[in-house]
């Protein structure tokens, strides 16, 4: 076994599917009988809509929910007022999307599960983690039944208690966002229309929203509880909610499909690889989820991490790879973990901060420039798409291999040029999307390709 995958949530599939299709031998574990039943992480950002893309998941991610709708204020039971949930992002050339979509995290884990089937992957269910040994070869995993397997790595993707991260000794440095309890919910509510996100703000900060969950029938009740006070994960606990802020009969909430109770923080794990472990998604940073970071971030863990174990396993790229997974994505989730909190507070408006769409990877030791005054799009940077004679970039990017863009280079995938959003030079475009390295010549660019893996099953 090449990899095994601790956890089938939206991090362990995502990377389940992009190791799949490189044709890497991977098995995702997951300690429960199925998938998630709930709508936790409902907002899919244009980012991560453009890896959903990659992955070929986009469509049925699409259709599995739908725009956000604006956010309608109750106050005594009259609606007072209306508001937009995102500032308005115009989408060009570039950048095709960019409005986040909500889809229910069951469904697009349901999609994700459905796509890894589909290229031969699998999960297997009910299969707890007990702990691990490596050595200078590989890792032993344990289970709960007494049995064991045998991989060359080993992915956490186990969530914000992870027993992977507790087995490495890792820690976890963090602090509370908002010290008043949260209550969330997926319910069946009547008497609401389903074009708002309703919200009934109370006294002291606290309140209740109900947004109708796009592609379900169902609503998702968020309620910030008194500082001190928690509310009962039941039926009966979410009508108290609703009778006691909002103007509607507690009777018409008339099913819970799931519920749970949390309180805000952050957490950032000390280390995201120790030899050959590696900690994605909540396993590694833990976030509040206003702005919808926390799902966002995880999936891009996995796409950043899975074209490295390919090139890795593949033989053609040398193990030391994998060390700019941690590089990267660390100093990525710890800048994701101030933006959530900043949105959480009120601090930073839902839009351009949260799409993250100006992500990127400038300060890696992956992205060299060589242009003496570069100019538009640099090593580092999501590379974004375009038309070359009459080719879209992210058409041609689709897929496990990396792109040339004004050159050729045997064993790669190349265009003649770049468009003019680029500015001038060559870009060498990694798996991921982002700019690996850039020149005014090829001069350096097949030394870059080997070290970076770019032949790798090519």
């Amino acid at each position: 076994m090449d990899v095994v995958i601790v956890g089938a949530g939206p991090t362990g599939l995502a990377l389940g599917i992009d190791l799949a299709r490189r044709g890497v031998q991977a098995l995702l574990v997951e300690r429960e009988r199925g998938l998630f039943p709930g709508s936790r992480g409902k907002g899919i950002q244009p980012r991560t809509q453009e890896v959903f893309d990659d992955l070929g998941v986009l469509d049925a991610v699409r259709a599995a929910g739908g725009p956000y709708p604006a956010r309608l204020i109750w106050k005594d039971g009259e609606p007072v007022g209306e508001r937009p949930m995102f500032e308005e992002i115009p989408a060009d050339e570039g950048t095709p999307y960019t409005d986040p979509l909500m889809v229910a995290q069951w469904r697009t884990q349901e999609v994700l599960y459905a796509r890894l089937v589909e290229l031969g992957g699998r999960v297997a269910f009910g299969r707890e983690v007990t702990g691990l040994e490596q050595d200078a070869d590989g890792v032993s995993v344990r289970f709960a039944d007494g049995t064991a397997v045998r991989a060359g790595y080993v992915v956490a993707a186990d969530g914000g208690r992870s027993a992977i991260r507790r087995a490495l000794g890792v820690g976890m440095t963090g602090e509370p966002v908002d010290p008043a309890s949260f209550l969330v919910a997926d319910v069946t509510v009547t008497g609401l229309d389903r074009d708002h996100w309703h919200t009934f703000p109370a006294a002291g900060d606290a309140g209740l929203a109900l947004c109708p969950l796009a592609g379900t029938d169902d609503f998702q009740l968020q309620g910030r509880l008194p500082e001190g006070t928690r509310a009962e994960l039941s039926l009966a606990g979410g009508r108290e909610l609703v009778a006691a802020y909002t103007h509607l009969d507690p009777g018409r909430v008339t099913g819970v499909r799931w519920i749970s109770d949390f309180r805000p923080r952050t957490g950032l794990a000390e280390r995201f690889r120790v030899g050959r472990v590696f900690l994605a998604g909540d396993a590694a940073h833990v976030h509040s989820p206003a702005g919808g970071q926390g799902l966002n971030t995880s999936v891009q863990d996995a796409y950043n991490l899975g074209w490295k174990l390919g090139a890795v396993l593949q033989g053609g790229a040398h193990e030391a790879l994998l060390d700019t997974f941690e590089e990267e994505r660390r100093a990525n989730a710890a800048d994701m973990l101030g933006l959530s909190t900043a949105v959480h507070r009120g601090e930073v408006r839902r839009g351009r901060a949260t799409v993250q769409l100006g992500l990127g990877y400038r300060g890696s030791s992956l992205s060299v420039d060589t242009r003496t005054a570069p100019a538009g799009i640099r090593a580092g940077d999501r590379a974004p798409d375009g038309r070359v004679d009459g080719v879209r970039l992210f058409d041609a990017f689709r897929g496990p291999h990396w792109t040339l863009l004004g050159a050729s280079l045997p064993r790669i995938r190349s265009l003649p040029s770049a468009p003019e959003s680029y500015g001038p030079g060559v870009f060498l475009v990694r798996p991921d999307g982002y700019v690996g390295w850039a020149g005014e010549t090829t001069g350096g660019l097949r030394e870059y390709a080997e070290r970076a893996g770019a032949f790798a099953g090519a």
